[in-house]
């Protein structure tokens, strides 16, 4: 069952109840665990632009939608291989403010899942 997010605010994001303080990623079948933005931050030296390492690793077979909450003012994004990544197994990306993207999270049906990144 997909966790319903409460709310979010600079440094935290709260699921089911539960205010955890860091970046977090939600798989299909709806746990919540600790965003590994390391696979992104050897690449660029930051957690902003998600590297194709790190889209293979949150991905999972049979998503259609990711969420990515790029972040309160939206400074995450996307660089070209993970954006084709995600494109060439079919699962569209929906890169929006994490504010907007938790109502988009809960709005949600079918095979999603989500990065949600709690700071910028």
């Amino acid at each position: 069952m997909r966790p319903k997010i409460d709310a979010t605010e600079f440094g935290s994001i709260t699921i089911d109840g539960h205010r955890l303080d860091h970046d977090v990623v939600i798989g299909l079948d709806g746990a919540v665990k600790k965003r590994k933005k390391k696979l992104s931050k050897r690449v660029y030296g930051t957690s902003h632009r998600i590297s194709v390492a790190e889209a293979r690793h949150v991905f999972e077979e049979g998503a259609a939608l990711l969420i990515v909450g790029s972040g309160q003012h939206g400074l995450v994004s996307l660089d070209s291989e993970s954006a084709a990544f995600f494109a060439h197994r079919g699962c569209e990306v929906r890169l929006v403010p994490t504010p907007e993207a938790i109502q988009q999270w809960n709005d949600a049906e079918g095979a999603v899942i989500g990065l949600f990144h709690v700071t910028c």
